[in-house]
């Protein structure tokens, strides 16, 4: 992740430092709605690629506002579950969730 970090901030920091945080973070909430769109028509194709996006513009984020994707994730994440700390999560989703 680190690597991958690295890579996007020498590809794309002058540009989304331009940008600023506010646009940038509005390219990634897009990306994101094209993703859900790709969820839905189900083609592998485009699903790929929209992950690969969704992922490129939440790291220019982090790099703008300077924070490392992988001590974060593996902090919140890499005991198990935030809230019960079970591997696999055995917390009770709430109705609203469910399917």
């Amino acid at each position: 992740m680190k690597e991958f970090q690295d890579l996007i901030k020498r590809i794309y920091y002058e540009k989304d430092k331009r940008r600023g945080v506010s646009r940038t973070f509005q390219w990634f909430v897009e990306e994101v709605g094209e993703l859900a769109r790709a969820t839905r028509d189900g083609n592998r194709v485009n699903l790929e690629e929209e992950f690969a996006d969704v992922i490129a513009w939440l790291t220019s984020l982090a790099n703008l506002l300077n924070i490392s994707l992988e001590e974060v994730a593996f902090r919140r994440y890499g005991s198990g579950c935030p809230k019960c700390g079970s591997i696999p999560c055995s917390c009770k989703e709430p109705e609203w969730r469910q399917e």
